[in-house]
This record gives C-alpha cells, structure tokens and sequence, in this order.
C-alpha cells in the first residue's frame, strides 16, 4: 500500500452531506471518527485474534485523557486512498488485517450512485504460517442520526432485511424531516444501519458495555458483564453491535466480512415545496429493495470501483504526475458527495450542492461552477442537473432581477435564494451578477460540449440570452460588486471577473452557432472578441496582468480564461496568457500561489484551473508540487479545504466542498484538447 501521501483528512463513507463519515487522524484508530464538520460520527472496530484483543476503528472516548482508548491499537501498517475507496492494513498476532471503505460513486450509473449505502470489508491473511480465529466487531452510535447527540436519546432494533444480520439505531423522539437548515449542521431524523452479509453473525442493541464483553470473551452476551474482571463501568451509552468471525490458515483464507452502512432519511431535499427523496427511490423503490440490491452486488460493485479507481489514477497520472493523481482521487468522494442527487417532478437529475463550512446554501452557482472539470469528465447530466433548479427559480416572482440568481436555499431546503436575504427582501448588493450570469452560461456550454446534448440549451436559450445582454452591458468593466471569492469582499474594476464575462458572452456565441443561429453567432462572437482586445488593454500591467484596472502594481490569478481554452473559443491571446504564468511562478510560496496580491491565501480550486492554462508540463507540476504539499503537510486536520494561507498551510474555514471537483481541470483538459 501506498504510504508516502499524508491526506489531511481520510473519507470513510460518503453518501451525502449528511451521511458523511471521515478519519482525522494519522491512523484508523487514533481518534474517533467524525462528520465532516468534525462532530464524533462513531464507528468503532475491534478484533480478537486468537483470544487477543486489538482496535483498529476509532477510539471508544472522544475524552482526551484517554487517547488511546481502552483496548490497544493494531499497528496500521498502509493506508492508500483511491477515488472510491479507502484501503487500510494492520498487522498483529500473526494476521494481516486489511479494511477497506467503498461508496460505489460511479458516476455511469446515477441510481447507484445516489444509493445511501457505503460498504465496510474486512479480510484476514495469516502471516506466520499458523492458523489463526479472528473474531469481528463493528458499532454505532447515536451520534449518526442526530444532530446534537447529548440533548437526544435513542433507541434501536434488529435490521428487517433478508439475508442480513443487523441493526438499526435512531432517535426516541426525532425531529421532523428538512424541518431546519443550516452550514454546520448534521441530520436529526431517520436511521442508521450497520448490516452484514456474514452467516452467523451476533447483532445487538445494548449500552456500550458490550465492547469490553466482546473484547474479553468474543459474544455480545451483555450479562456477561458481571463476571468480567475488571468490571466494565455502567453506562447509558446506547450503541448497535455486530460481530462474526473469520478463520484463516496457511492454506486457507477467509472469505472476506461485508459490511452495509446505510442511512434510510425518509426524504432528502425539499425542492419548491416538494419534500423529496435521493434519486435511487424515483421510481417507487423502497428502502428495503435498495438495501436487497445494494447486497446483492457488491461483487460486481467491487470489481467496477477497482476499474474506475485505477482508471481514473492512471488518467490523472499522465495528466498531471503522481503528486496530482493523488489529489485528484482524495477529492472525487468529497467533491461527489458534498451533494445530494434527486429528481424532479419530470423524473430528471437534479444535482444539489451544500456549500460546507461557507454558509449552507444549496445549489449555489458559483459553487456549481468550480466543481463542473469532474463532472464534464465522467457525467456531463449532473452539470445540468446543477443548473435545473436555477432555471427554475429565475423564471418564478420570487426572482426580482434580470441576472442570474446565486443559489437556490439553504440545504436541505431548496426553496429559493438566500444569499443576500435579509427581513425576507433580496439586497442587490449582496447579488454576484456578472458573476452568476457568466457561470450559467459557460456551464450550459460546457454541458453541452461534453456529450452534445443540447435540449436543456434550447429550452433555455431566451433565458441564457438575458443574461449574455446583462454581461454585454456590464461585463467589460464591472463596477463594484462581489464574485465567487465573496470573502475577499466588494471590487471595483475587477479584471478577472470581466474575464468570465467576456468568456461568459464567447460561450453564448458557441450555443447560438450550435443551436443553429449562426448569424446572431458571429455578432456575438464580434462583440467578445472586441471586449477581450479591450481587455487586454485594459489589464496589461508589463509583465503580468492586474488585479484591477486601474490598480497598478497589482496582480490576480486569472483562472476564468480556462474555458476559453477548452471551448476553443480563442479570445484571449495566449502569449498574454504565458506570460502570466511566468510570473505567478514567481510569486509561490510554500504552499502555493496566492489568489492575488491582497493576501498570501489562495483557492485550491483556481490554482488548478491556472495550472491548466499551461502547455508546459514543468510549469504545471510546479505549481500542482506546492498543493500537495500543503495537503500532506498541513495541521488542519479537516476533509480538503479549498480556502487556505499558502505561508502558514493554515485551513480557513472552508471544507468538504463540492469545489474541489475542480481540481480534475487538468484531466478535463487532457480529454478535450488532445494534442
């Protein structure tokens, strides 16, 4: 296994925003694990090896004067992190223990993908040539169903499925479904599953207790308590255990302990009212025919992520070196996931970000944007399937303004804008317009690049329209107002941001031509070339380009010239281009190139997308060198920010977000501009 990349934070299940479980530590069994926003979401694992009993899954505390917890850790001895999943191994008392995490995010298949079921598989290999019984044992706690773990109390019970042994554990009075919304919040309805396919297997209910019992006599026995030796200390700690047993020689192997962890959350998403369930259930499935077809594959599910996985590292390996496989496989669950896939009264994909650790907001363009290299990569429908309910609320009297809007809600409520909200009235300085109208519109292209769908463009295109008029009026010098990077705050004369309009207006040009309206084609293809002649003008700095127009001495990353690029729209000069990579060269610090030169922060998803504005592979991997870095390096123990300060490696808030789909902007690139 793979030991010489250092995730910051290691993905264990990842279904959705809310069912997302992750380690924060060095080794499996060195914390517990938690919920992206870092709250316990406890898995705990121990192993009896020949009557010896070891941990290697989480810790039975979260209490920080016992950090080791109560049984001894198994030596981790590899981890490897693939774009699906999570392989460990520990070794002790003769046995390889190996652990593997697999969320089937494959994205040919959106009812899978959209399934809230991960796997857990276990296997044992002997190592000294002996024969060697290994009894398993897995738990939950209450804390996956919960938002606020210690005002609830909870219950469980046997899972009800066909050949499954398991259980089930939710809360004794839990709060209605999307009753609430919020950013660092976690889900307070529903149940959570731990099954498995192991013939044989114990399952139970019981106070937390059981894990001493099982650690020193192998069953899940509680009333076994009271003759231990010590004694284990009451508690009112309700967990759901199971356990099963695995057996191999030096001529025999196990088969293999499968393990389902499942989320059954009634309905997913309110969407304009609609209280909605995941995608999986649109054609009437019920939970229990999901977690059926979600047994009945695993092999084929297995055999399929293997593919993909080295596929996909493969692919990003010529892309960008071994250094950008990496990264790229630690974000595709992240970037997946921070999501949560439904259908629309029609049946069709819609695809709803949470922006985590930001605000909350649901289905927000300028997160949907940065993100969209992943998915024009492998499922160009999830692009459109991010862009269904924006059109939705445009066209409703909710939406007072003639660009685009900037989300839709806060998750898990998609029941129109938030952002900018106050007293129930949109402030429009609180609007991103160039910003918004740009991102729609070179998201529809793009969209309709990968696969040459164009229904959803043709639909939209009076829509679309209006909003290329708002960049044609106000894209070539934008006046004060904000874009995606909202937290650097309001700019007058933004150059970056009039670049999205001008590749914005070009990626209309491109719908006209393909939608067969070649005459308004080329008068909009004039009217952006002719901006982008004034911007480089206006931009030009001598060596470099500037933060803004008027700001000399200044310099910004000029990440929206990348679909430039890869529409081939050919708008900007690319001697300009080199140029600025040349000098962004220059300006890296440890830990990367800032975003400009206000501050030494940076965004991880714009510095790939300046990295695939370069044709010079030497140039690309010294920029791509410092991220990794960064990620392997950093003290920020949290799932991949794409928010942090590139001197001190330090995270600033953001986490878990869907942008870091943007750091496929080099395998995209690989794929449409072939040399």
């Amino acid at each position: 296994m793979n030991n010489t990349f250092r995730p910051p934070a290691v993905p264990l299940v990842t279904v959705d925003p809310f069912f997302s479980i992750w380690s924060f530590s060095d080794t499996l069994a060195g914390d517990v694990t938690r919920h992206w926003t870092g709250q316990p979401h406890a898995l705990l694992g121990l192993a009896r090896i020949d009557g010896q009993p070891y941990r290697f899954l989480g810790l039975e505390t979260e209490d920080r004067s016992r950090p080791v917890g109560e049984l001894p850790a198994m030596e981790q001895t590899g981890l490897e992190v693939r774009a699906t999943q999570t392989r460990y191994a520990f070794a002790g008392s003769g046995v390889r223990l190996e652990v593997s995490f697999m969320a089937p995010l494959l994205p040919d298949d959106l009812m899978l993908s959209s399934r809230p079921v991960n796997y857990l598989v276990i296997s044992a290999v002997s190592t000294d040539g002996k024969t060697h019984r290994v009894e398993l044992y897995l738990d939950i706690g209450g804390d996956l169903c919960a938002d606020n773990p210690g005002q609830a109390s909870f219950k469980g019970q046997p899972a009800p499925f066909g050949g499954l042994r398991g259980v089930g554990l939710q809360q004794q009075e839990p709060g209605t479904p999307l009753a609430k919304s919020g950013d660092n919040q976690r889900i307070d309805w529903g149940t959570a599953y731990l099954l498995t396919t192991a013939p044989a297997a114990q399952a139970v209910v019981a106070s937390d207790q059981v894990r001493l019992v099982f650690g020193q006599t192998g069953s899940l026995d509680l009333s076994l308590a009271d003759n231990l030796k010590p004694r284990p200390r009451p508690t009112e700690n309700l967990i759901g255990a199971v356990s099963c047993l695995l057996e191999t020689g030096p001529d025999t192997a196990a088969e293999p302990a499968v393990f389902l962890l499942a989320y059954d959350d009634i309905v997913s998403i309110d969407y304009f009212g609609r209280p909605t369930p995941a995608y999986c259930f649109k054609d009437g499935a019920s939970f229990a025919e999901i977690i059926a077809m979600a047994r009945d594959a695993y092999p084929l599910l297995k055999a399929r992520c293997d593919a993909f996985d080295e596929q996909l590292w493969a692919d990003c390996e010529r892309a960008g070196g071994a250094a950008y496989a990496s990264l790229a496989s630690l974000a595709y669950r992240q970037a997946f996931a921070a999501h949560k896939l439904i259908a629309d009264e029609d049946g069709q994909a819609v695809f709803l970000s949470k922006e985590c650790f930001s605000n909350g907001c649901i289905g927000t363009v300028d997160v949907s944007y940065p993100s969209i290299p992943l998915f024009l990569v492998y499922q160009p429908e999830l692009v459109r399937g991010m862009m269904r309910p924006i059109f939705r609320f445009a066209a409703s009297e909710a939406w007072p303004y003639d660009f685009a809007p900037h989300d839709v809600g806060q998750y898990p409520r998609a029941t129109g804008q938030v952002y900018g909200l106050r007293e129930g009235e949109l402030f429009l300085d609180k609007q991103m317009p160039v910003e918004e109208c740009g991102n729609m519109l070179i998201m529809m292209a793009a969209a309709c690049r990968a696969d040459g769908d164009l229904s959803l463009a043709r639909r939209h295109l009076e829509q679309l329209g209006k909003w290329a008029g708002y960049l044609r009026q106000y894209g070539q010098d934008p006046g004060e107002q904000l874009c995606t990077d909202d937290f650097a705050g309001h700019l007058a004369h933004n150059a970056n941001l009039a670049v999205k309009a001008i590749v914005g207006l070009g990626a209309y040009a491109w719908l006209l031509e393909q939608c067969g309206r070649p005459s308004e084609a080329e008068a909009t293809r004039r009217e952006a070339l002719a901006m982008a002649r004034t911007w480089q003008q206006m931009a030009n700095d001598g060596d470099h380009t500037r933060l803004t127009f008027d700001g000399e001495g200044t310099w910004s990353m000029k990440y929206n010239l990348l679909f430039d690029r890869l529409l081939e729209l050919n708008l900007f000069d690319q001697v300009r281009v080199e140029q600025d990579l040349r000098f962004w060269l220059d300006q890296q610090n440890r830990y990367g190139l800032p975003l400009d030169s206000r501050a030494s922060y940076t965004k991880a998803d714009w510095l790939v997308w300046c990295a695939a504005l370069s044709d010079d592979p030497v140039q690309v991997r010294r920029l791509i060198q410092p991220l990794w870095r960064f990620y392997h390096e950093s003290g920020s123990r949290v799932p991949m920010t794409d928010w942090y300060d590139t001197i001190s490696g330090r995270a600033i808030h953001f986490r878990n977000r869907t942008v870091m789909g943007g750091l496929f902007a080099l395998l995209l690139k690989a794929r449409w501009l072939r040399p």
